[in-house]
């Protein structure tokens, strides 16, 4: 019998120079570390610079299992990586960011908690992680946290990590999220956990030195703040998915919005 297979699902948005080779670099490390070549789904979320053709050639030539699709527009990593994930069919699916901000070891990490019989595996940060973080940063972070556990009451507040794995039972509850921006993590463990009633396991992940991190904006933050009261409504009034939230089965192209897909020579 086969292993399992495992699809990597990466969102990118305006990469810093050298993101493809950074790529190409940690897939190696993760690939040699399973003895097998995963595959790996890079959807560009509308990038107006730093994706080039010479990068997705890069890319295809190193990467076996390599596809590639395109927003039209930047549409947020929520609605990013949930087009990813209709087109990933492995057994597990992980995602992360494009720069790999976490170490290989965090990510074959997740890949062994849903080897254990994780339905979904979350990483989450250790308190080293907030040292390098910028104060703004850390304050929501921290401010969150305490209102998923005093309000949503979920096991693990930690929600916003940007490294996540599940298994086809998973990959439906993440399907199953409609927020298209930052707080699609936090949805999505808490339909996981609510609505689905999937095994979750915490799965402590540690940060790269040298990662640098985005600003966030004022308007994301009140955008922000109004999903999670919708995600709070919803621990109230029941937690059925939003109705235009179909889960097609796995290896379906995706129907709700698709972005355009490029041509990649993918074998």
């Amino acid at each position: 019998m086969n292993p399992p297979s495992l699809d990597l699902v990466l969102p990118c948005y305006n990469p810093q120079p050298g993101w493809a080779q950074r790529v190409i670099q940690s897939y190696a490390v993760v690939a040699a570390a399973l003895r097998r070549e995963p595959g790996l789904i890079l959807v560009n979320d509308g990038s107006s610079f730093g994706v080039t053709a010479d990068d997705l050639r890069a890319l295809n030539e190193a990467i076996p299992r390599f596809q590639y699709l395109e927003n039209e527009r930047n549409r947020g990593k929520g609605f990013t990586l949930r087009a990813g994930v209709m087109l990933a069919s492995a057994d597990y699916i992980v995602y992360t960011d494009i720069d790999f901000p976490y170490t290989e070891e965090s990510l074959l990490g997740v890949h062994a908690a849903l080897k254990g019989g994780a339905q979904v595996a979350a990483g989450v940060k250790d308190e080293a992680y907030y040292q390098g973080v910028p104060a703004l940063r850390r304050l929501i972070s921290r401010v969150l946290r305490l209102m998923i556990r005093s309000l949503l009451r979920l096991e693990i507040s930690d929600t916003q990590c940007g490294l996540k794995g599940f298994d086809r039972a998973g990959r439906s509850a993440f399907l199953a999220t409609s927020i298209d921006r930052y707080l699609f993590d936090l949805e999505f463990l808490f339909l996981a956990y609510r609505q689905f009633g999937l095994k979750v396991q915490a799965v402590p992940v540690q940060l790269k030195p040298g990662i640098s991190f985005s600003r966030m904006r004022p308007q994301i933050l009140v955008q922000e703040g109004a999903n999670f009261l919708r995600i709070w409504l919803r621990s109230w009034r029941g937690t059925s998915a939003e109705p235009n939230a179909l889960v097609p089965p796995a290896g379906t192209p995706p129907e709700r919005t698709p972005p355009e897909r490029k041509p990649t020579d993918s074998r």
